[in-house]
């Protein structure tokens, strides 16, 4: 292969430190691909800073407790590193990282492939399933910054995988890894994907048929079923359905003791594994009689790596970057 091809990890970004927890807010509430919060555009940032403000302290003390930052760009770094290691043997590979609302972004990243003169770019979104709120915001995002760019790029894009083999059996294996800690007593398979707002789904978002279509697949491997449900609301529209507390209670009330909990829509540990999963729900358990355990976030999984690796090459051949 004569060229280098970079590829660029799109995730969500997350504050490193308590003080970045203000901006990263109002980052994310700026941006009106998830939510408009008024009619005029130039109104999006001033609302966006009033609410970013009144949810700091306790989007802060969150952060806190899990270590005083977001362990985001840490391992999407780390992810990095072991697919561009993963991927040496195919020829040369640049992997990079941008972050939609933090540090560093996609144009950072777009400067870094110019300066190592590289213009064939693969686009790989860290959410396996496609949402306009996730993805669809992150390639906007990288499109505008290449817009803006005094370099020519190519682009091949991976925009979801919800059922890639690896990501899949390394699912499965998280899951049989967690269940073998419950020693033979009953437990209820429970995945918990990242909520998103009805009238999303309503306007054709792929999201929740992919996240089932990855239930399915790993259950076919497992041969064990779970119940879905939805964390991480924010807002007063109607959001997908049971919330992760919602179905707690309901199982509760049907007499559950043992709860293994996937993060469906996760791949990396950060606060909605970290703090949600481990401490807020955990203890909702615990005061509903019930114990909670939540399986290995995928990370740097070898098997995980292995399938990111396979997406990148699959990408590179269609779009004849390779040979």
């Amino acid at each position: 292969m004569s060229q280098p091809i970079g590829v660029i990890l799109l995730n969500l970004g997350g504050p490193e430190t308590l003080a970045d927890v203000e901006p990263f807010l109002l980052n994310l509430f700026s941006d009106r691909t998830i939510i408009r919060l008024s009619p005029f555009p130039f109104l999006q940032k001033f609302i966006a800073g009033r609410i970013a403000a009144k949810r700091a302290p306790k989007s802060r003390e969150a952060y806190r407790l899990i270590g005083g930052g977001s362990p985001l760009a840490r391992i999407t770094g780390e992810q990095g590193s072991a697919l561009q290691e993963a991927l040496a043997a195919q020829g040369t590979f640049v992997v990079r990282m941008g972050m939609r609302y933090w540090r560093p972004s996609a144009a950072v990243a777009l400067e870094e492939f110019a300066r190592a003169g590289i213009h064939r770019i693969v686009a790989l979104t860290l959410y396996p399933h496609y949402s306009r709120a996730t993805t669809g915001s992150s390639l906007d995002d990288l499109r505008k910054a290449a817009a803006v760019s005094e370099h020519a790029f190519e682009f091949a894009e991976i925009r979801e995988w919800p059922v890639q083999p690896d990501y899949v059996a390394c699912l499965a294996k998280s899951i049989q890894d967690g269940l073998a800690g419950f020693t033979g007593e009953p437990v209820q398979l429970v995945y918990s994907a990242h909520s998103l707002p009805v009238s999303f789904i309503r306007e054709g978002d792929p999201y929740l048929d992919q996240i089932k279509q990855t239930i399915a697949a790993v259950e076919k491997e497992t041969g064990i079923s779970g119940e879905l449900c939805f964390q991480s609301r924010s807002g007063p529209v109607e959001w997908l359905a049971p919330s992760t507390p919602e179905m707690l209670q309901t199982l509760a009330d049907q007499g559950c003791k043992n709860i293994l909990m996937v993060p469906i829509s996760f791949v990396s540990d950060h606060v909605e594994t970290l703090y949600e999963i481990d401490i807020q729900y955990k203890d909702m358990a615990q005061e509903l009689g019930m114990r909670l355990v939540r399986s290995s976030s995928l990370n740097t999984h070898p098997l995980f790596i292995q399938g990111l690796a396979s997406l990148v090459l699959d990408a590179c051949r269609h779009h004849h970057f390779l040979g």
